[in-house]
């Protein structure tokens, strides 16, 4: 047990230097000395097999073989449970003399590496577990850190720290530090009271503060004799740096003088929605020193035009002190109304100005296929009257007396849109299937200026219809000669207010396909932006 002893006192270094030499000098595995020898193990970590080589593997294995007594594992090296041989002398060998000196020499040289290596070992464990850099203290703060495996001591090498500093500090340096392999920690870090930029002397006045401008302190204004205190007497610089509260100043106390002018009324010209209103200038004074420095208008200048209703009008007026005097006064602008006019109904309206102000004028239309009953256009007066009479929108009146086909279209040019549906006979079922899709969709065919005309019957039994009017049966031929429609088959014809052939359909029409049809036609654009503007629809 002497060499125990021994190198249980010695330096890391020492051990390490020994252990390379008898590396050198001891080959395992020799003629004669393989498996000869009992062994016993030891529990030992990865250390130990990173310092053992090929040699402790050897070893291990021999230890494995004899099955000797083992020393009680470290906290560590229980966790990976590697052999380290310890040797003992075979009882067959002599103990002096002759063949057997070589072997018990050459036994005490492997007994005591198996005893380095072992030391070795311990050592490395030891070091890795122990402290590494100094303790992490942080002044005005707190270091949160966390091992590489869970150690119990917060300083050994691998460790990281995170710094925290307490309310009113701020941090200088690294958020985090590192237990680096040269005993130190990875940067320096310095936990530095806060403080507020300088506060501003008030003119007229001063503060006082508790701290100076550090965290936390607070400070209070004051100002002269004479003076009054503008903005937040007491002030706290916080934790962001910047004082709470607003900036104080001193101030006189008496605010300067001004005087505005009375109200001002005007009536917009004719045909015009603003009137042009002017007024003097006024003037203020300041009861201190006599001088001001700001004369600020809030609203239009004098002389601009103004709108119907009423807009304030203010003046204000600054000293040196900043002190204010402010005046407000009216200005009121009326405009005559004749009060608003509606479109006659099948109709149209156009006013130019507002619609209803004095000098305005309003034209009237109606849409296709009625006629205009009344003024064209009425213009409001003076004394709040429409000039003219009411219009109406009445329905034409459509001559089915004409004796030729032509005549008869003549009616409709640039008013009305035609649909001509044509049958052999009443019963004819396309002919009963049209006219029954088509009497729900009144309105969307008034909406579109579409008048239906409707062909019955062959030659000489024939007859036509537009609504309740009748066509004379002469009349009704000319009609289906002139656009050239079958006689015998059944045909739905739609033509624009140009008397144009637009489309033909062998069969029925449902209203959604005429509506789309119609609804790409020149004309009827501006028709459906009149009737937008005017809310006409079928809803």
């Amino acid at each position: 047990m002497a060499p125990t002893g021994t190198l249980a006192n010695s330096a890391r270094g020492r051990t390490e230097s020994r252990l390379q030499m008898h590396l050198k000098g001891v080959r395992l595995g020799g003629r004669g000395w393989e498996g000869s020898w009992a062994t016993g193990s030891l529990q030992l970590g990865a250390a130990s097999r990173a310092a053992g080589g090929r040699g402790l593997g050897e070893l291990r294995a021999a230890a494995a073989a004899g099955g000797g007594r083992s020393l009680p594992p470290s906290p560590r090296a229980r966790a990976e449970n590697v052999s380290v041989p310890l040797l003992r002398l075979p009882p067959s060998h002599s103990a002096s003399g002759g063949e057997g000196t070589q072997p018990r020499n050459m036994g005490s040289r492997l007994l005591c590496l198996a005893w380095l290596l072992a030391l070795d070992v311990c050592l490395s464990l030891a070091y890795e577990e122990t402290p590494w850099c100094s303790p992490m203290k942080v002044k005005h703060g707190n270091a949160y850190c966390r091992t590489p495996q869970g150690e119990y001591y917060k300083n050994v090498l691998g460790t990281r720290c995170d710094i925290r500093c307490q309310k009113g500090y701020e941090l200088n340096g690294p958020q985090q530090l590192i237990c680096q392999s040269n005993k130190r920690w990875s940067g320096k870090v310095l936990c530095k009271q806060i403080r507020c930029p300088t506060l501003s002397m008030p003119t007229n006045g001063g503060f006082k503060c508790i701290d100076g401008a550090y965290f936390n302190s607070r400070c209070e204004y004051y100002c002269s004799p004479g003076y009054q205190l503008k903005g937040d007497r007491t002030v706290t610089c916080m934790d962001n740096k910047v004082w709470s509260g607003r900036p104080a100043s001193c101030v006189d106390m008496e605010p300067p003088r001004i005087q505005c002018p009375s109200v001002k009324e005007k009536t917009a010209e004719p045909n015009k929605l603003t009137a042009r209103v002017f007024w003097e200038t006024p003037e203020g004074r300041d009861t201190a020193d006599g001088i001001l420095t700001d004369v600020i208008l809030k609203g239009p200048s004098p002389g601009s035009h103004f709108s119907e209703g009423d807009h304030k009008i203010q003046y204000t007026v600054y000293d040196r002190a900043e002190n204010k005097g402010t005046c407000k006064f009216l200005v009121k602008v009326r405009v005559r109304r004749c009060g608003k006019l509606n479109a006659p109904e099948n109709g149209y309206i156009k006013c130019s100005g507002d619609g209803d102000n004095y000098g305005a004028t309003c034209e009237f239309s109606c849409i296709g296929g009625y006629e205009l009953q009344g003024s064209p256009a009425r213009v409001c007066q003076y004394n709040l009257g429409w000039s003219g009479t009411e219009p109406t929108c009445t329905p034409m009146n459509i001559n089915v007396a004409v004796r030729t086909a032509a005549a008869l279209l003549d009616q409709f040019y640039e008013k009305r849109r035609l649909l001509i549906i044509s049958t052999p006979t009443a019963a004819n079922f396309f002919y009963r299937l049209q006219l029954g899709m088509l009497q729900p969709e009144q309105c969307g065919l008034d909406l579109r200026h579409v008048t239906v005309i409707e062909l019955v019957g062959v030659f000489p039994a024939q007859l036509g219809r537009i609504g309740v009017k009748m066509l004379p049966p002469a009349l009704a031929l000319q009609l289906r000669l002139l656009l050239r429609i079958p006689h015998y088959n059944f045909n739905v014809v739609v033509m624009d207010k140009h008397g144009m052939d637009k489309e033909r359909y062998p069969f029925p029409a449902t209203p959604a396909q005429l509506f789309a049809l119609i609804d790409t036609f020149p004309l009827r654009k501006e028709e459906m932006k009149l009737q937008a503007e005017t809310g006409q629809s079928c809803t």
